[in-house]
Parts: structure tokens; C-alpha cells; sequence
């Protein structure tokens, strides 16, 4: 991956601003998943989330809390779709582990530490990915890349 995908996050705008409800977006590959997510995201905000305020305020008061929760109801969404057969995968970063890679292959010190976690409820999925919501959109955390590897886990690659 490039420097940009490996940067690649999903980081919203500032809490209780009027983008509150809209991902930061930079330029290149990664804006289709990110755009993606981003509807999921207005969706559930809109249409799902209870609250008492009128639509348009929906998005603007968003918390840092809401945003996270936004942010994992939109991913477990997206890869339970994608999962098509009842079963979602997650996946995430393990602590750095020590492996020669095999004969042809170069390590990455990424690919090699990923660990899948594979779901049959989406409720269990959304509640994982509400637990582990900071590797999707802490700085640094491959959160995009880690996505994109979810969602082909998901599919599965024979799909």
C-alpha cells in the first residue's frame, strides 16, 4: 500500500461543528471507501438514530461518543452487506510478531499481524467494532486498510 493508504483513517470532522456528521476525505484512492461509509453514516443518523432533535440538527450535535457509534453502526452495515451470506469478518492489527515470510514474498510487518474475527450476528459485529472503534479511526491505525481487508473477508474471495 502507499504512503496514503497506510496513512488512511476515518476521521470525522470536529465534534458539535456543522460537519460534525462527515469524515474527512483527502484526495485519491481511499475516498470511494470512505464516501461509501459516509452514507451508511448519514443514514443511520437520519433515519435510525432516536433523538429528539429535528433532522438537520441530528447531524450537527454530534459528540465525539456519537460520532464512534455512527462510525460503527456504518461499518458493521456495510460488511454485513457485503457479507451477503449471514457472517461478517473483521478484521484488526495484533501485536508485531516475529516470521520469516515465505519464499517470493516480502513482509510488510502489516499484513503479517492481521487477525480475523468472523461473525454471524450483526449486532455481535456492531458491538466489536463499537469496542475496537479507535483502530478504524485512531491516527496511524491502517483504519481504511484494515476496512478494505474486512470487507473482502466478508465477501469472501471466492465472490
Amino acid at each position: 500500500f502507499s504512503g496514503e493508504w497506510a496513512a488512511a483513517h476515518f476521521r470525522f470532522h470536529p465534534p458539535h461543528s456543522h460537519l460534525a456528521y462527515a469524515l474527512q476525505a483527502g484526495k485519491g484512492g481511499t475516498r470511494a471507501i470512505l464516501v461509501a461509509v459516509q452514507a451508511h453514516i448519514i443514514t443511520y443518523l437520519l433515519f435510525t438514530r432516536e433523538t429528539e432533535c429535528t433532522h438537520l440538527d441530528r447531524l450537527c450535535r454530534l459528540g465525539l461518543w456519537e460520532q464512534g457509534q455512527a462510525l460503527a453502526m456504518a461499518l458493521a452495515e456495510t460488511l454485513w452487506a457485503a457479507g451477503g451470506s449471514g457472517r461478517a469478518v473483521v478484521c484488526l492489527v495484533t501485536a508485531p510478531i516475529t516470521t520469516m515470510p515465505r519464499e517470493g514474498y516480502r513482509a510488510s510487518s502489516f499484513t503479517e499481524r492481521i487477525r480475523m474475527f468472523e461473525f454471524s450476528e450483526k449486532a455481535a459485529a456492531q458491538e466489536f467494532i463499537s469496542d475496537h472503534i479507535n483502530c478504524f479511526k485512531g491516527e496511524g491505525s491502517h483504519g481504511v486498510i484494515l476496512f478494505l481487508y474486512s470487507l473482502l473477508f466478508s465477501r469472501t474471495l471466492e465472490r
